[in-house]
């Protein structure tokens, strides 16, 4: 096969030339201009006619075999054998836990990819030994890896196993990668500090104000949260605290604010209050750190600083879909409500 016409690489824009020739293929089956059964030109064919490294070709043309979409003949070159492009896409998903707010992140994504998109989805809980296993274990086995690096420590070390054009980082900037790279992330520091300094008016109304962690449980703290909490805590003369845990030693107090993070704290947090006769909102204050369903609607509404997990699933399915680089701030926002 000597025509080249389905083709279309551009040497002038940054995308990578492996990425265009995948994109055409793929694009020329969608469109019926390939189709099932229709050999391909060879990888020397089109080295030569596009100018670019044989292993270029061959790295475009070995996705798109692992994707089941061509498949090579020994001696007789490769073949279209599937034209059903999207089903023929494996995605490996690694969270850290499926909490309320993950869901609905994890829904938007594959309603953005589409129902014949195949996912697997794993969890690591926040072990290191768990996460790095379980993307060795399946390094290799899918077409693309998005993974949720909830660490307080450097995970490029790991995460570099995965080639980066098949690796969709989720939630959590890695500094040590650049814009090659696609992430979609949460400025924790930023976003809990703007969403306190919105809210300043209100949080003053306290005698201070805590951050309670949940150390004990597998929720996961950021750093920036914590530096966010603090800075605007000084920044506006806000007298805090910071409790790792609700349990027996810990007593609500007339008169001051909380942020809480676990679904379980807010529900001890509940009863607490009820127990000790308090009004929330009215005798002591609570914010929520990410919205769900539920506390749009519990105590008529809690006040809740949160990422927009919508907007990250499905710009998360068109990274991956369009194969975007680069690395995004996802947007988050105060809602405030009737407990502050």
């Amino acid at each position: 096969m000597k025509n080249f016409d389905f083709i279309n690489i551009d040497s002038s824009i940054i995308k990578p030339k492996y990425q265009q020739l995948i994109e055409s293929i793929v694009s020329s089956i969608e469109n019926e201009v390939l189709i099932k059964g229709q050999q391909l030109p060879s990888i020397n064919e089109i080295a030569k006619n596009f100018g670019m490294a044989r292993m270029t070709v061959a790295k475009a043309y070995d996705e798109l075999r692992e994707r089941g979409i061509i498949s090579s003949h020994h001696g007789k070159g490769f073949y279209v054998t599937n034209t059903d492009t999207r089903a023929s896409m494996n995605i490996f998903v690694l969270f850290d836990a499926l909490t309320p707010y993950k869901e609905i992140l994890y829904d938007n994504l594959v309603k953005t990819l589409g129902d014949e998109v195949n996912i697997s989805i794993f969890f690591h809980h926040h072990n290191i030994k768990v996460f790095e296993n379980l993307i060795s274990t399946h390094l290799g086995n899918y077409n693309f890896y998005v993974v949720m690096p909830h660490f307080n420590e450097n995970t490029a070390g790991i995460l570099s196993q995965i080639p980066k054009e098949k690796l969709l980082i989720l939630d959590i900037d890695v500094p040590a990668f650049g814009d090659d790279y696609a992430v979609i992330y949460q400025d924790f520091e930023k976003n809990i500090y703007e969403g306190l300094s919105q809210a300043n008016e209100l949080v003053k109304k306290y005698e201070s104000l805590s951050l309670v962690l949940s150390s004990k449980s597998f929720q996961y703290t950021p750093t920036g949260i914590i530096n966010g909490f603090e800075r605007y805590c000084t920044e506006y003369n806000v007298p805090f605290n910071v409790i790792q845990n609700l349990d027996e030693n810990t007593s609500l107090q007339k008169g001051h604010a909380y942020i809480l993070f676990r679904e379980n704290d807010l529900v001890t947090f509940l009863n607490w209050a009820n127990k000790q006769h308090l009004r929330i909102g009215t005798d002591v204050g609570m914010i929520s750190y990410d919205d769900t369903p539920i506390k749009e609607i519990l105590l008529e509404g809690i006040t809740v600083i949160s990422n927009d997990f919508p907007r990250m699933g499905q710009l998360a399915g068109e990274m991956i879909l369009e194969h975007k680089k680069g690395k995004i701030a996802n947007e988050c926002k105060l809602i405030i409500r009737n407990t502050l």
